[in-house]
């Protein structure tokens, strides 16, 4: 009982394991960091836009650069798992 205990849970700790969970950290993180930022800009957007119609492609343009964030996340990731 005590070894098969042993034996999944290194099964469970292995480099290959490792790393798909590094992987799955790593865009998890950015994901939720760039859901977060998009909420914020894009909310100031909207309160700007109401002001003032013009800001449109301004607002636009920041509310899409923290796409760049999961990009660099989904970067990472695929570096842990070609390692």
């Amino acid at each position: 009982m005590v070894g098969e205990e042993l034996a999944v849970s290194s099964m469970i700790l292995d480099a290959a394991g490792m790393r798909a969970l590094g992987a799955a950290i790593a865009i998890t993180v950015t994901g939720l960091a760039s859901a977060w930022a998009e909420k914020e800009i894009g909310t100031a957007a909207i309160g700007a836009m109401a002001e003032n119609e013009g800001l449109f492609g301004k607002g636009l343009i920041l509310t899409v650069i923290p796409e760049t964030i999961v990009i660099f996340g989904l970067v990472v990731a695929l570096l842990i798992n070609s390692a």
